[in-house]
């Protein structure tokens, strides 16, 4: 049963996530948190995190992840073959129409269309990491998870310093200011 649920949960992350892996972010915290509780929602926002820092789309190393952490190596393999599976049909039909019908001006309207749904889904998927980082416990305000990420845009901003070197300075941020305080 569980695989079925895991087939089905990915399936429709696969299918219904457009613009990528940030876009994918908020389809999964329902699949994953709200729908079926595999997560907390502090081990969501662990999640996301480690899936933006390993190799690969954000949606695939959450597939296996969670399935992984559900059912082993099978479930690994089964959420990640869900997750994948939409796409590979989908780009598949879609290339053999946009090249066979790319000129008529429809298609190109339709892919104009689909960018304001792409944005929405993206800051979406901020919002809720933002809200998930400053309400750890979905009440009480972190002030070092604002102070973190100011700390963080500003380095990045203000002097264009390396993302991951940002990425490596918050990380230390965090755990000193957990041991600290």
């Amino acid at each position: 049963m569980i695989y079925l649920q895991l087939i089905l949960s990915f399936l429709q992350v696969g299918l219904f996530s457009f613009g990528g892996g940030y876009a994918s972010i908020a389809l999964i915290e329902e699949q994953v948190v709200s729908a079926h509780h595999w997560l907390s929602l502090q081990e969501f926002n662990d999640l996301i995190t480690i899936s933006q820092m390993t190799p690969g789309p954000v949606a695939l190393n959450s597939a296996t992840f969670v399935g992984t952490k559900i059912a082993g190596i099978p479930g690994a393999i089964i959420a990640t073959a869900a997750c994948i599976l939409p796409s590979c049909i989908i780009v598949g039909l879609i290339s053999y129409f946009y090249f066979k019908y790319k000129n008529l001006s429809i298609i190109q309207t339709i892919l104009k269309t689909l960018r304001p749904a792409v944005i929405a889904l993206i800051a979406c998927a901020g919002l809720l990491m933002i809200t998930s980082s400053f309400f750890p416990d979905g009440t009480t305000f972190k002030i070092t998870s604002l102070i973190n990420f100011c700390l963080a845009l500003f380095l990045l901003r203000k002097f264009k310093w390396n993302p991951i070197l940002v990425m490596l300075i918050s990380g230390l941020f965090e755990v000193g200011t957990y041991y600290l305080l």
